[in-house]
């Protein structure tokens, strides 16, 4: 779940588990949802096939729906708090508890504006960072990953998965599993922990690699077609977080997972290089 409080009015109202209401702030990560996933453990659930393996820390999962039962109560649904309010369209997130790290880039449209006329059938890679048919902020409910680790949401008014990317021989794999891609890696995707060295961090949540929802392993043939569906986002993706200075994880749920429908959006997941892989 990608959904953000007017945390800087919200923050501290009340408390549905004696520790705090709305989304916590660092601090408060630090000191009640310490991280049950490593880096190299996240990369390897996503890299699994099922996505569904990302979790949220149990405890920020009941703050989380005490916060977004008022949101509904307050606003009538999800959906009308986040276009209402929360969504701010080609403009920067000034409103998330958790800044990133990242230098924003250069603006590449004017006043965060796209004509009408330009307006693409989906999302791709050279989507201005401020135009108005996409948002990028940070994620406020973070998953159950290390402090360092940025978890950045790109909303779209465009879709993402589009007949144009998608041939019909991975379109129910996609619709299973959706999409995926690392970028910047330092090692390379075959030397992620096994899966099965990795379950043990989802004891907590009893997942177990019977339980798991995935495709059988595509060919290479359709290893290729999914490389194209995911080019645009992972092309946007490396535009973002340059390569030099970041290491991401990126994915797009499959309908199955995704928390907000009729609302297309990407998460990455961002980790900031250290000095001495800079220098490498």
């Amino acid at each position: 779940m990608a959904i953000e409080a007017n945390s800087k009015q919200d923050q501290g109202s009340h408390s549905s588990n004696g520790i705090g209401y709305g989304p916590p702030t660092r601090q408060e990560l630090l000191a009640h949802y310490p991280a049950h996933f490593t880096w190299p453990q996240l990369k390897a659930f996503i890299n699994s096939g099922d996505l569904g393996l990302l979790k949220r820390d149990k405890a920020l999962q009941l703050r989380y729906n005490a916060w977004s039962a008022d949101v509904r109560r307050k606003h009538g649904s999800t959906v009308n708090y986040l276009l209402d309010y929360r969504l701010q369209w080609g403009k920067p997130d000034t409103l998330s508890v958790l800044p990133s790290e990242l230098e924003e880039p250069e603006a590449t449209a004017p006043n965060g504006s796209q004509a009408s006329n330009d307006v693409p059938q989906y999302f791709t890679a050279d989507m201005p960072f401020n135009s108005d048919l996409i948002c990028i902020m940070q994620n406020d409910w973070p998953y159950s990953v290390p402090i360092e680790i940025e978890h950045t949401v790109i909303w779209s008014r465009v879709p993402i998965f589009h007949p144009s990317l998608i041939p019909s021989a991975i379109e129910a794999r996609i619709h299973q599993d959706g999409l995926w891609g690392f970028t910047g890696s330092i090692t390379p995707i075959e030397d992620l922990p096994s899966l099965e060295s990795c379950l043990a961090a989802l004891a907590d949540w009893g997942v177990t690699e019977e339980s798991m929802i995935r495709s059988p392993k595509a060919s290479r043939e359709e290893e290729e077609m999914l490389l194209h569906a995911g080019k645009e986002v992972d092309a946007f993706v490396k535009r973002r977080w340059q390569e030099s200075k970041w290491e991401t994880a990126w994915f797009v749920n499959p309908p199955r997972l995704q928390s907000i429908p009729g609302l297309a959006h990407i998460h990455v997941f961002a980790r900031k290089k250290y000095p001495e892989e800079l220098a490498s």
